[in-house]
């Protein structure tokens, strides 16, 4: 079944010290899944994710929505911060399309998340205006420090940086409500989100305490327009070592 709140009102294991100037291979395009464990038509877009997931200039997150959890099963990812940035998306959009499983790609186009062709075409429209603001990563001790690049010519000069640390892999089973009785695998699940520092167009870096993994085993850096109740285009991302 296909679900829609349309109708209704409304940052575990780090990474390696010895890792020294890590940089990133250019990543053209983020998507953001909205799912949940409570919906029966998700695990095909769940599924989907975990294919794009292994593409190097992808990043691809999961965002475990909390809406759905009366039908019977509390999906065990879900939080009600990554149900704000969902409907902060949809607020930025000025429209109200909430529903699962819903894909952003790179902050801007939404569609359903186990539409292959649209997702496709919508990646595709990125080439040659990649994410232009490089970011990478340094390890000299028990931190990590962020590199921020400066804006390009006639780029957007404001934005947030934002950790996102992740549980790679996990399969579920999922013992009650639509899904009852199947082990679905999640990839990249946000285990929390939380803003490193804001950017002005200047190159900046932020020294990132291990503390703030907390449970997960890798994590990502966003660097993100808009405020976080009105969230727009991404302008870079970088996956964090070892994912």
């Amino acid at each position: 079944m296909f679900h829609s709140t349309a109708k209704i009102l409304f940052t575990a294991c780090f990474v390696p010290m010895s890792i020294v100037g890590q940089a990133q291979a250019q990543t053209r395009a983020v998507i953001e899944l909205f799912t949940s464990q409570g919906c029966s038509s998700c695990p095909p877009a769940d599924k989907l994710l975990a294919e794009l997931a292994h593409d190097p200039s992808l990043v691809a997150l999961s965002w475990h929505i909390d809406y759905w959890d009366y039908l019977g099963w509390k999906d065990t990812f879900s939080q009600p911060a990554f149900t704000a940035r969902q409907k902060a998306y949809s607020a930025a959009r000025g429209d109200r399309d909430i529903y699962t499983p819903q894909l952003i790609v790179n902050g801007l186009q939404q569609m359903v998340g186990s539409d292959r062709a649209k997702i496709d075409a919508a990646i595709s429209s990125t080439r040659g205006s990649e994410l232009t603001v490089p970011i990478t990563f340094d390890s000299t001790g028990p931190s990590v420090r962020v590199s921020i690049g400066a804006a390009p010519a006639g780029g957007p000069r404001t934005g947030m940086v934002y950790l996102l640390p992740v549980f790679r892999s996990r399969e579920v089973t999922i013992r009650r409500g639509e899904n009852a009785s199947h082990a679905i695998t999640y990839t990249n699940v946000v285990r929390s989100v939380s803003e490193l520092a804001s950017w002005a167009g200047e190159a900046i870096s932020v020294d990132v305490p291990s503390a703030k993994m907390g449970d997960s085993d890798g994590y990502f850096v966003l660097l993100q327009t808009g405020p976080p109740a009105k969230p727009g285009a991404i302008l870079g991302a970088a996956k964090g070592p070892p994912i």
